[in-house]
């Protein structure tokens, strides 16, 4: 990974941890692929890997990463889908000729049409997102409870009834500040 830049908030689920490269868009937003080149270190760890990106395909790829999260914000709170998003997710799917190939291991990974076709990989990105989007995964989208965040994520939970994009971060933010709320409330004497 390349100094300088902050890490990356991987999740289990494609779409949703692609969303995650902008973080707290209600707060102090953190552009976490603010480069061609960051691109492509998040693309290599989601096992997507491109030799080369462009700022146009940057600028694509952050395009379906908003449309990717209007769509499943949308779908979060059961409103209707916004059209353009919609639009740029299947414009995405479309455009890519990625493939699934199964390994020895038994595991789905991808073969992007050549080494260096960020497209391909943005295919398989809002492959990930009509899935999860459309309700074909058992799960279901929700919206993180921080403020400052608001991320879309997909509660796979028993009980779907996560409350946080990350418990690591939004999650253990949250209970800090509620603690420390209680603490100036019910200060302790010092006897």
């Amino acid at each position: 990974m390349r100094a300088g830049f902050p890490d990356f908030r991987l999740g289990k689920v494609l779409a949703t941890s692609f969303t995650g490269t902008l973080s707290e868009r209600y707060g102090n937003a953190v552009e976490r692929i603010p480069t061609p080149d960051r691109l492509i270190d998040w693309l290599a760890v989601s096992g997507l890997a491109v030799d080369s990106c462009t700022t146009a395909q940057l600028e694509l790829a952050r395009e379906l990463r908003e449309s990717i999260h209007a769509a499943a914000t949308a779908a979060a709170t059961q409103d209707a889908l916004p059209a353009s998003a919609v639009q740029v997710i299947n414009d995405r799917s479309a455009q890519g000729r990625a493939a699934a190939v199964l390994t020895p291991e038994g595991e789905r990974r991808w073969r992007l049409s050549s080494a260096s076709c960020v497209e391909d990989a943005l295919s398989v990105i809002a492959a990930d997102a009509i899935s999860i989007i459309a309700g074909e995964r058992d799960g279901k989208l929700a919206l993180c409870a921080s403020p400052t965040c608001r991320a879309a994520f997909f509660d796979a939970s028993q009980s779907r009834t996560r409350k946080w994009c990350d418990m690591n971060t939004c999650g253990n933010r949250q209970k800090k500040a509620r603690f420390y709320a209680n603490q100036r409330k019910n200060p302790t004497s010092a006897e």
